[in-house]
């Protein structure tokens, strides 16, 4: 029997969905399992496993054509048998695929993406991602940016899993890198998180970068690109979130120093935990939520839902432009060791496009953090249906007024964005209150 092949919907806001690349073409053998082709959706690159056994037929989208979920990709039937009353109907008005549509989703990569079997596959050359037959570890983006901006990859530190080098890599570096202060130097670590300084060592020396060629005379002035499927929601999206939704914003001051040793002694306690700043917030949001569960709410048009459950969503930027969320699901009564692990898990595979649907819708909250990039202060938009969401700055050493004396200090911006119709302002400021005494003394988050 003759199955179809349509397009599946792969996330609640997904509408279309683009074909990438064939792993069958026409008049090949199909088996049940067998991988046919990757399509990318509004959130992850996934792949369609073949539903049924016989041979594809006929293939009706090629690759690099978008299309509606419910659209007809192709169909796989017997040789020799009829299949022309299923090319008349192309299924484009379906709004899910049924299981018996011939196509499955499967959003396990070719190759591992967990992050553990990438560092296993890659060397470490002084920061520079390095598989062992001394390939520089790079993106076809980052490879691409590279070339445009007339830079070498052997002298970018990759931040991406495994040290792979992405594309932000090659944009950070600007025409000239700037020289670490006296008695100060960055550390391979402190590069890939953005560049802070530890005073030990020499300065390093002034590196000049090349210069980007500049464009031919009589060139185009400028260049079109079609929007991806997830900048097309991300647009879609914001706009439902930004215009409708009555955003006000709460900013508070938090002193990290208790936080940062914390984060530094980590390793005591776990000889193999790497602790971030990130982990650390995403736990105590987690337990602020707990105690203040009206923030921990979402708007629902005649009424306003209390959720009982913690699931905090971390904003994460993909490779190529735009942003995810995946999910740690019952944060709350998770410990900051299984939080951590789980943080740079999802982290990983979301900068693949690798995760599954069910890792990155659900979340009652959501955290933005650009600290890392050294965004000292920002106010993030509401993921929709959430009713909040905490956008962090990067933690940084300052002056501070200690009683009667100027003393150094840790500090860190924290803005919270609030649906009006969810959350008041006392509300939310009573919740930036106990996250901040959670973070100041972090002593807390152990029990």
């Amino acid at each position: 029997m003759a199955v179809k092949v349509l397009m599946p919907k792969g996330s609640d806001t997904m509408t279309e969905g683009k074909v990438l690349k064939w792993a069958k073409k026409e008049g090949d053998e199909v088996s049940t399992g067998d991988t046919l082709l990757e399509i990318e959706t509004d959130k992850v690159d996934m792949e369609v496993e073949a539903m049924g056994s016989g041979v594809l037929r006929k293939v009706l989208v090629e690759a690099g054509k978008v299309v509606p979920v419910g659209a007809l990709l192709a169909v796989i039937a017997k040789s020799g048998e009829d299949i022309s009353a299923l090319l008349k109907t192309d299924g484009a008005g379906a709004t899910a695929p049924a299981p018996a549509s011939g196509a499955a989703l499967h959003a396990q990569s070719s190759e591992s993406s967990h992050p553990a079997a990438q560092g296993q596959e890659t060397a470490s050359v002084e920061g520079i991602g390095l598989p062992p037959s001394g390939r520089i570890l790079a993106s076809p983006l980052a490879r691409r940016r590279a070339r445009e901006m007339g830079l070498d990859l052997s002298g970018i530190v990759g931040s991406g899993p495994g040290g792979r080098i992405v594309r932000q890599d090659v944009e950070r570096l600007a025409l000239v890198e700037p020289r670490p202060a006296a008695g100060a130097r960055v550390t391979q670590a402190a590069a890939a998180a953005g560049g802070a300084l530890s005073p030990i060592g020499a300065p390093a020396p002034l590196r000049v970068v090349p210069q980007r060629p500049a464009p031919a005379p009589g060139g185009p002035d400028f260049r079109d690109e079609p929007l991806s499927s997830m900048r097309k929601v991300i647009a879609a999206r914001l706009v439902q979130s930004k215009a409708p939704v009555p955003h006000f914003y709460l900013t508070i001051e938090v002193d990290m120093r208790r936080a940062k040793e914390l984060r530094e002694s980590a390793h005591l306690l776990d000889a193999g935990l790497k602790l971030s700043y990130n982990d650390i917030i995403l736990k105590a949001c987690a337990a602020a939520l707990r105690q203040h569960p009206e923030v921990n709410a979402s708007f629902q048009g005649e009424s306003i839902r209390y959720f009982n459950r913690v699931h905090v969503g971390m904003a994460v930027a993909v490779e190529g432009g735009g942003l995810i969320t995946p999910v740690i699901r019952d944060c709350d009564r998770k410990s900051l060791q299984d939080i951590s692990r789980e943080a740079k898990d999802l982290a990983a595979r979301a900068r693949l496009r690798k995760l599954n649907p069910d890792e990155y819708v659900g979340a009652t909250f959501s955290v933005s953090n650009l600290g890392m990039l050294g965004v000292e202060e920002f106010a993030a938009v509401i993921n929709p249906p959430e009713g909040a969401i905490l956008a962090v700055g990067a933690v940084v050493e300052k002056p501070v007024v200690v009683g009667d004396r100027i003393a150094v200090g840790w500090r860190c911006r924290l803005t919270l964005s609030c649906d009006h119709r969810v959350v008041d302002g006392a509300m939310g400021a009573k919740f930036l209150q106990t996250l901040k005494g959670i973070l100041e003394n972090p002593v807390y988050l152990a029990f």
